[in-house]
């Protein structure tokens, strides 16, 4: 079995729920703690790719950069996205303006990564919301025609809805 190692950002405005979705993926654990990152928080963890036919896949070993998101930041949060393979870029469904700025980070990761990168989109905090404000909230949604973009999902680190799955999608693209 071989194993490679990928470098990705996770990446959002303030307090959408990125360092609660990487401790929920990583450690298993959920906090309603609020606590800011403060630059970058590097975790890492070893993913089991599903097998492709009768290729076997490699492990991944995914590099977890969690980069704060004050906007302030831009040029550093720049720099932090480069050389990343992929990236998940998180919104806050509580937050509508959390989801129009989806589209800047997009632009933020892609041009950090001109040789390209795969974006997973996290909208978070779904435990929150009813179906009805969902549907008009992703009616919202301006990026279906990124090619970096290789899914979208509603996620939620408190219940654990999605979480798997977005860092399973991700490492899939990659690979």
């Amino acid at each position: 079995m071989s194993l490679i190692s990928k470098k990705i950002c996770l990446v959002g405005d303030f307090g959408v729920g990125k360092t609660s979705l990487v401790r929920r993926f990583v450690d298993r654990q959920f906090s309603d703690q609020y606590l800011s990152t403060i630059g970058v928080k590097i975790s890492r963890k070893l993913v089991k790719l599903s097998a492709n036919g009768n290729v076997e896949s490699p492990d991944v070993q995914l590099v977890i950069w969690d980069v704060e998101g004050q906007t302030r930041f831009q040029a550093i949060a720049s720099s932090y996205l480069q050389g990343a393979a992929g990236a998940i870029i998180v919104a806050d469904l509580k937050r509508p303006e959390t989801i129009a700025s989806i589209v800047q980070h997009i632009a933020l990761a892609a041009n950090a990564n001109p040789q390209g990168i795969a974006i997973v989109i996290a909208l978070n905090k779904v435990d929150l919301i009813d179906e009805t404000a969902l549907a008009d909230l992703l009616s919202l949604s301006q990026w279906e025609d990124r090619t970096e973009v290789v899914g979208t999902y509603t996620t939620s680190a408190k219940t654990g809805n999605d979480v798997d799955e977005i860092f399973q999608t991700l490492a899939q693209a990659m690979v």
